[in-house]
This record gives structure tokens, C-alpha cells and sequence, in this order.
């Protein structure tokens, strides 16, 4: 299993205390998730800064040197306990494509098994650039297949196509590696970022917000519409307090570029989505 975290802001802000001084901050969960780390940040580029390490980030002095100069509003991070793949920098989320970083807290089930059928979900262009053996890049390039179908890749998507493009992956994930009387279920905890929107699934594993008193204060996810200052996502909460609200199960949640939140079920976002048709994907880049 592994944790993630994603921290969107209407300003540029340090992510430090979240990453590294927090009770519970990444580095004190990477005692149990030991398997390396990540940190993607965006500035005024279009592409992500992206730092890797395959070391417990605790004990590795380039996750708190990389943390402590991130001030960004945009950050996704991850620490890692391998399920699927070898412990090396090519396994480490966040995977990156382009502007897109991709980050994983689950397993899918019996991968090896089911790895064949879910490649094929890829189309081929994009499958060239799966470098590394585990699921989650896999699902990453799903995605990405699903988007690439609607739209150019290479520059802004909607928060509902890639709250859609997500959705997409987790049913037809699911539908070749679950089976009714069998559990658990594949875990598909997913977050997505291009720089502007930030879209995050649950699926079988914890996942919870916190929107700087937008709503989490209450206990209740901000209604959908309401303009954020802030989102942070993180697979468990970084601290005390009452600010962390848990993410429903089969929820998809987002902000949009201007920070607008949104949220979706899975089976209404998914429907009854069919296999792409084998072959070049038109928008893929």
C-alpha cells in the first residue's frame, strides 16, 4: 500500500509542515511506507519539477532538502510500500506524462494475472511510454487513454473530463480484475493533477480533504460549486483537529482552474464505458 498527498492553492504556498513537521506527515508514515518517495511541484512552467527516491523518505535527507524548498500551488506527493513492482526509482510515483502526474494508494487485484487485459486498455502510442512494472503506472496510462480520446492532452482539459477519464479507468479496471463473491476488491485510489485541476477517486482504501475551513470544519464536503482557497488531499489526516473530512467511497472529487469544487459518483461519471477500439489514440501526445 502507499499514501499520497495533493495540495492545490489559489497561492503559491510551502507544503513543508504537511510533508515533513505535521504529527502525521508523510515522512513519519514512510516508517511503515518504506519504499521510496515523491514530490511533482509546478511553477510557471507547464511541467511539473518531479524529484524521485527508492529509500524510506525518513531516513533520506533529499525528501526533507526537496520539501523544504517547495512553495508551489500545485504539489503531489507520494511514499510507497511496494505491492506490485521492485523497489527502483522507475516504480516511484508520482508518474509523470507531460504536464499530467499521477499518484496510486491501492493494489490491483491479482495484477499479474489481469496485467495483459489492462495493457490492452492502453492505446499504443501512449503504451510506449510505460517505463516501469507496476499497476499503477498501468492505471495512470488508462487514464490517459480515456482522456486522450476526448481531448489534446498536451493543454487544458475540463475538471469533468478528467473526472470522467478517472472514473473510466476505475470501471473498466475493475470489471476485468473483480469478481462478485471475491475480496477485496481492487483499491483504486487515485489523484490526478495537470497544474490547474486536481481530481481524486476513492475506492477501498481512506481517503480525506481539507479546504482550509471551507467546509471541513463541519464535518461535510464544501458544496459543490463553492470557490476554494485551497484543497488538500491526503490518504489519511496530517494533524489533529476537526479540518479533515473523509472522501465517500465511489466518490470522484476535483477543483477545477479557478479552484471550484466538484464532485461525482463513479457509476455516474463511468456508465456503461466500453473498451477504446484498439489502434492510435487521435489526441494523444
Amino acid at each position: 500500500m502507499c499514501r499520497l498527498f495533493g495540495f492545490r492553492s489559489s497561492v503559491p504556498s510551502a507544503v513543508h509542515p504537511s510533508l515533513v513537521t505535521e504529527k502525521n506527515s508523510l515522512l513519519i508514515q514512510s516508517r511503515e511506507h518504506k519504499d521510496g518517495w515523491g514530490i511533482a511541484a509546478y511553477g510557471a512552467e507547464a511541467l511539473p519539477l518531479v524529484a524521485h527516491g527508492v529509500g524510506p523518505a525518513h531516513s533520506d535527507p533529499d525528501f526533507e532538502r526537496v520539501s523544504s524548498r517547495v512553495s508551489s500551488h500545485t504539489v503531489v506527493a507520494h511514499i510507497r510500500l511496494a505491492s506490485v513492482g521492485a523497489v527502483e526509482l522507475r516504480n516511484s510515483h508520482p508518474f509523470q506524462h507531460g504536464r499530467w502526474t499521477f499518484v496510486h494508494n491501492g493494489t490491483v487485484r491479482e495484477f499479474a494475472k489481469h496485467s495483459a487485459r489492462i495493457e490492452e486498455l492502453i492505446c499504443p502510442t501512449l503504451r510506449a511510454g510505460i517505463q516501469g512494472t507496476t499497476d499503477s503506472e498501468r492505471c495512470f496510462y488508462v487514464f490517459l487513454t480515456r482522456l486522450a480520446a476526448r481531448y489534446p492532452i498536451a493543454h487544458a482539459v475540463p475538471v469533468e473530463g478528467v473526472a470522467r477519464a478517472l472514473a473510466e479507468t476505475m470501471s473498466l479496471v475493475s470489471a476485468i480484475t473483480d469478481e462478485p463473491q471475491l475480496q477485496p476488491r481492487s483499491a483504486m485510489n487515485f489523484l490526478v493533477t495537470d497544474g490547474e485541476v486536481m481530481v481524486a477517486s476513492r475506492r477501498n482504501r481512506t481517503l480525506f480533504i481539507n479546504t482550509g475551513g471551507s467546509g471541513s470544519s463541519t464535518g461535510a464536503l464544501p458544496e459543490v460549486g463553492t470557490r476554494l482557497e485551497q484543497l488538500i488531499v491526503s490518504s489519511e489526516s496530517l494533524c489533529g483537529g476537526p479540518y479533515w473530512t473523509p472522501v465517500n467511497e465511489e466518490d470522484v472529487i476535483g477543483v477545477d482552474a479557478g479552484l471550484v469544487f466538484h464532485r461525482w459518483r463513479v457509476p455516474e461519471l463511468a456508465g456503461d464505458v466500453q473498451p477504446p477500439t484498439p489502434g492510435p489514440t487521435r489526441h494523444a501526445a
